[in-house]
């Protein structure tokens, strides 16, 4: 039985040297927010995740502080400035990935952000085959030829796709195709470079997800506006333990007991962020097994899921937590909790509520064995 070949060694261009003025924003579309963080930072990540060694960053010509601040913290990356056209653009980038040569580059509009590994993966399985390979999608709609505003004709629906990017190529085959081009019009895409050149293109299944960014209306769009997730956490009280409660220690005869600080009103708080974004439990990112979170501040967990949230293009709205426990009082401390949980989800204290209740003295909680707390955390879409 014959060896799989290994995927090819593979560089990437993201190409964000457009104006990007019909997008309606301040600064050119690719350096804008979008889902919690720059426009080109999301493909550039991408590209990186997938293993694109080095990825090229075509920008405009005075962009080189802002890429850089877009893209604070990456490693393998390099900014080229880009040309007069696409075309140019994408040339300049090539020519800088020549003394590399890797096997294959990936070529990707940055206004594309919603890049999967799977789209990744489908181009360059198809390479072997074929010197390009492009992520298509069905024309769903009948579609007209027109004439003015008249109706002068009709299209074949079924000969046609819609063509997204990343375009992925074996290298010396696209750069050669854009050492030679001399179109006397604009190519659209590096596909039709290639096609000029002579050089077959692969047709692979694309991804609605990767709509570009185009108008204003698209930054608005980011998925739903409210998110809301729910919280309960249990800890036992324990002698010679301390008691922390949302992050504040409160003097008591006994504490609760667990891994970290057990904080039962930050752990209730943190499973009700997670939960709004799907991004699993406490124990899935802070498992108890682990032993650096023993003793650990649950504050460190809050701040994690408050990241993840900013991460998902969300900002919390605000919280609800209720304290269940017979012992202590809490109203004495419910405004420092307040602050404390404001500070850290960087929310103003009128965001958050903190009350207490107990259970008429009823199960482990009624007889003084634990406490337990629950949450309930609404997140709305980052401006």
């Amino acid at each position: 039985m014959s060896a799989v070949p290994p995927p090819p060694l593979f560089a990437a261009v993201v190409v964000a040297a457009g104006k990007g003025l019909r997008a309606g924003q301040a600064i050119p579309k690719q350096f804008v927010r979008w889902r919690g963080k720059p426009v080109v930072r999301h493909s550039v990540e991408a590209l990186l995740a997938a293993g694109a060694a080095p990825v090229v960053v075509v920008i405009p010509p005075d962009g080189e502080d802002r890429a850089r601040d877009c893209l604070a913290g990456l490693q393998g990356y390099a900014l080229v400035t880009g040309g007069a056209t696409r075309q140019q653009s994408v040339a300049n980038a090539l020519e800088r990935l020549a003394g590399a040569a890797p096997d294959a580059v990936l070529i990707h509009d940055a206004a594309r952000p919603a890049l999967s590994q799977a789209v990744i993966a489908r181009l360059l399985a198809a390479l072997p085959a074929h010197p390009g390979a492009i992520p298509v999608l069905p024309v769903v709609d009948s579609l007209a030829e027109a004439q003015g505003d008249v109706m002068a004709g009709s299209a074949d629906r079924e000969r046609l796709r819609r063509v997204q990017t990343p375009q992925a190529f074996r290298f010396e085959a696209i750069l050669d195709a854009h050492r030679a081009w001399h179109g006397a019009r604009e190519a659209g895409d590096d596909a039709q470079v290639l096609r000029a050149a002579g050089g077959s293109v692969a047709l692979v299944e694309g991804d609605e997800a990767l709509a570009k960014l185009t108008v204003a209306e698209d930054f608005m769009d980011q998925g739903p506006p409210v998110r809301t997730g729910l919280g309960f956490d249990v800890h036992r009280l324990a002698e010679g333990e301390e008691l922390w409660l949302g992050g504040v220690r409160i003097p008591h005869d006994k504490g609760l007991a667990g891994h970290s600080d057990a904080d039962v009103v930050l752990h209730a708080l943190v499973d009700a962020l997670l939960g709004a974004i799907g991004q699993g439990d406490i124990g899935t990112h802070f498992p108890p097994s682990d032993p650096q979170w023993k003793g650990a501040p649950s504050s460190r967990f809050v701040e994690h899921a408050a990241h993840l949230v900013a991460e998902a293009g969300m900002s919390v709205g605000n919280v609800d937590l209720t304290v269940i426990c017979e012992a202590p009082r809490i109203g004495p401390w419910r405004e420092p909790m307040r602050a404390n949980i404001a500070r850290l989800l960087a929310i103003a204290p009128g965001a958050v509520s903190v009350k207490a209740t107990t259970t008429e003295r009823l199960g482990l909680t009624g007889r003084g064995e634990g406490i337990a707390a629950q949450a309930i955390a609404t997140l709305v879409a980052a401006a």
